[in-house]
């Protein structure tokens, strides 16, 4: 008995119809090759069975006494539950005057009676695996659609990890820490979500997937810094005017790392346009003093003025070897001063409302003693080294 019961089909058949002897022959006959047949007398619960416990298949007396056959069928296919279910009407050979009715209320077939066992299992054999057919492409799209997030995930994350790595990477060569990195990060995010509802610049801010992209080349601002000599970049006094030629000379090479990046893999990459843009372009001043090519005003990309401010803050209330750090509230003063000149009026007016997110936020991802000292140990044996 269990070899027979394991073989059978696992699917589950309702038959609705008023006569017992019809009942005990389709169940009999059903039973001996599926799983779960179950059986109603009436249309009104046939369709109670159907809601709690949907089956594969219903067989539906086409006469039912007190009830419309027609009517429940279509109550079947109204109901999301349901109306996927494959009906198959059990009709007498004088009972069906017009047979396309059957198939406009929404059944899929019908068996005439007397039930022929072979007819009988053939057609409710067909009609199940018709049904797994029609499902088969949901199921599969279902599928595929859990496919294409995860791996749209899993780039996104292996994209993200490069990008830090690399943004972490350039911080090295000064022996910043990574926390530089997060507190930029968020600074940039939190003035770009301030900023995403201002008529100058909710076009550009439209939606999370560009802060979103911000938020993650952001640590990419200073990657050019691995192509300055160390003599100057780990310098603890002021800088020559020469000297800083030679440091401004990082925009350049950092946005050579990304344009040579493009050229190798023959693609330009979407996630880098606003590196590209904020490595270049965050050492521009409002008033078109900064560098590297002087630019003004809205000419200066929207990443790199979100970028300058998050930058210049960051170097304002961080401890160097060469000063000490600056108070939050001084910080902003500072800032706030440059409206206008190194930044862009609109854009301050936003700092300036969400400064406190600026504190908190260097708070949370602020430096320790600790990575100060091993930076001040960094640069006596770089200078011992190089002097």
């Amino acid at each position: 008995m269990a070899n027979e019961h394991s073989s059978m089909i696992d699917a589950t058949i309702l038959v609705v119809d008023d006569d017992s002897d019809n009942l005990s022959l389709i169940s009999d006959l059903l039973q001996s090759h599926y799983k779960t047949v179950e059986i109603a007398e009436d249309g009104k619960k046939a369709l109670k069975i159907a809601q709690l416990s949907p089956p594969d298949i219903i067989l539906l007396n086409i006469t039912l006494p007190k009830e419309d056959s027609y009517e429940i069928c279509k109550q079947f296919k109204a109901n999301p539950n349901t109306r996927d279910i494959p009906i198959l009407f059990l009709v007498e050979k004088n009972e069906l005057s017009d047979d396309d009715y059957v198939f406009e209320v929404g059944a899929e077939d019908y068996i005439t009676k007397p039930i022929s066992a072979a007819t009988l299992l053939a057609r409710v054999k067909t009609h199940l695996e018709n049904k797994k057919l029609k499902a088969f492409p949901d199921s599969q799209s279902h599928l595929l659609e859990s496919k294409i997030q995860e791996r749209t995930t899993n780039l996104m994350v292996t994209q993200y990890a490069a990008i830090y790595a690399m943004g972490y990477l350039s911080g090295a060569r000064e022996h910043i820490t990574g926390n530089h990195i997060w507190r930029n990060q968020h600074y940039v995010k939190a003035l770009a979500e301030k900023l995403r509802d201002h008529p100058r610049f909710s076009d550009f801010l439209n939606d999370d997937n560009t802060i979103e992209m911000l938020f993650m080349t952001a640590p990419l601002h200073d990657i050019g810094n691995v192509g300055i000599p160390d003599r100057i970049l780990l310098k603890p006094g002021r800088l020559t005017p020469e000297e800083f030629e030679i440091v401004k000379n990082h925009t350049h090479l950092g946005l050579n790392v990304i344009l040579q990046t493009e050229r190798d893999f023959g693609i330009e990459i979407p996630i880098l346009k606003f590196a590209k843009e904020i490595i270049y372009s965050h050492h521009e001043k409002w008033d078109g003093t900064g560098y590297p090519e002087g630019l003004a005003g809205n000419n200066i990309p929207i990443p790199a003025r979100i970028a300058a401010i998050a930058d210049v803050y960051d170097a304002l209330i961080r401890r160097l070897v060469y000063k000490p750090a600056v108070p939050h509230d001084k910080a902003v003063n500072i800032i706030l001063e440059s409206r206008g000149t190194h930044f862009d009026p609109d854009m301050i007016d936003a700092f300036h409302e969400i400064h406190e997110d600026f504190q908190r936020i260097a708070y949370t991802y602020a430096d320790s003693e600790q990575d100060f000292r091993k930076k001040i140990d960094y640069l006596e044996t770089a200078i011992a080294i190089n002097p």
